[in-house]
């Protein structure tokens, strides 16, 4: 090979690599301004239900259907769309209803409309993530799959900061709810503006994926079961999954007992919510680095947790509210990346819909049991927690060895 060969596959590369990157950057500002309207709109969602006469069963019902909707259409979602093929279509379908639903909650005056924009919302953003997930994949290939997932969640999470701010700042103008909801249409557009605008300009995603030696895209085919050792990962995430504290749960133990006034309790999630970006970038290196091992982080991190958390001292539940962003961090970044390296391109649209119906049923399972465990004794709440994460340590290692032997 001459000099003039090696200095044209090298532009080649970097102009592939420059066309993955703004790929990325597109769907990142996506989510930024995505969870700027929909993260925004969550932390008042309940007591604007109570201002339009809902009970707190209504309200809690509402959550709930929310969430197993969100959740549950995962699965239906990513089959369709690798089904079809239709990852983009089935992306902005999602998104548009995702994202139109909140400021829609603006004009509403009964708690039962508002009620049905409010499970809208997570119906919109379970028919989209699945395949907006399995196109960002083919874009991580090239610059890392840890790299590429990491700068997503981070500039997810600074719209998940921003959102709740800005409402805020809204109400404290004694704006209002109704007001609140109707200037989260602003970022709404944006974030379908920009969709579109990603839509133009990469047509087909699946393409940013080639073999970085042969210069080819990877072969799709055999591609109709999905493998032993995606399942065995699976079982490690829900257990592990199931051992994490919900953010609620917490927060209701610091109102409950008095552990820090209310106004810090959202001033806390939202420095979670900071950890989480910065973790999301450094343990996205880390992956790319070491691989699945990076995921021991997650059990070890999160053994703590429980334990400081519901403590009754000030600075044990900053310390265990900072390791509850890291673990999110790490939850939201590897935990997708290492999908894309487990299966193959034809089949990841179903694979992140399992993935992900997988992980909200079992944080729903462990949330669940951790809440009446709380009424029992708090301590039994800290053993079930630790109790799981000591058990998705060997999982990991044996999906570690599944991966050896392939």
């Amino acid at each position: 090979m001459n000099a003039a060969d090696i200095q044209g596959r090298s532009g080649q590369h970097g102009t592939s690599l420059r066309r993955t990157m703004r790929f990325i950057l597109l769907l990142g500002i996506v989510s930024l301004f995505a969870d700027m309207t929909y993260e925004g709109a969550h932390g008042i969602t309940g007591p604007f239900l109570s201002l339009l006469g809902a009970t707190a069963a209504a309200a809690g019902i509402t959550a709930g259907m929310g969430e197993l909707i969100g959740y549950g259409i995962r699965l239906v979602s990513g089959y369709l769309a690798d089904r079809t093929g239709r990852y983009w279509s089935i992306t902005l379908i999602g998104y548009t209803i995702n994202l139109v639903a909140v400021p829609l909650l603006a004009l509403a005056g009964r708690w039962q409309v508002a009620a049905f924009l409010i499970v809208a919302e997570r119906l919109g953003k379970a028919i989209r993530t699945p395949a907006r997930d399995a196109m960002l994949s083919h874009a991580t290939r090239e610059i890392g799959r840890g790299w590429g997932f990491g700068l997503h969640e981070a500039m997810d999470q600074v719209g998940a900061i921003l959102g709740p701010i800005i409402v805020s700042v809204i109400l404290r103008l004694r704006g209002g709810y109704h007001v609140a909801f109707g200037i989260l249409l602003i970022p709404a557009l944006v974030a379908l503006l920009v969709l579109i605008l990603a839509r133009m300009q990469y047509p087909s995603p699946e393409k940013l994926e080639r073999d970085t030696e042969a210069g080819e895209t990877p072969d799709a085919t055999n591609t109709r079961f999905l493998p032993r050792v995606f399942w065995l990962y699976l079982s490690f995430v829900a257990v592990s999954v199931a051992g994490y504290v919900h953010f609620q749960l917490i927060s209701y133990h610091f109102k409950t007992l008095s552990v820090v006034s209310d106004v810090l309790i959202p001033v806390l999630f939202a420095l979670a919510m900071g950890v989480d970006a910065l973790v999301a970038l450094l343990i996205g290196r880390l992956y790319d680095s070491i691989g699945l091992l990076s995921l021991m982080a997650v059990p070890l991190l999160a053994l703590p947790i429980s334990a400081l958390t519901f403590s009754r001292g000030y600075h044990a539940v900053v310390v265990g509210v900072l390791l509850w962003g890291a673990v999110m961090g790490i939850q939201e970044t590897i935990m997708r990346a290492a999908i894309a390296d487990m299966i193959s391109p034809g089949r990841r649209g179903v694979a992140y819909g399992i993935f992900n119906t997988v992980y909200g049923l079992s944080w729903f399972l462990g949330s669940t049991i951790m809440g009446l465990l709380y009424g029992v004794s708090i301590a039994q709440v800290i053993l079930f927690s630790i109790a799981l994460q000591v058990v998705s340590v060997p999982l990991l290692f044996a999906v570690r060895r599944e991966l050896s032997a392939t």
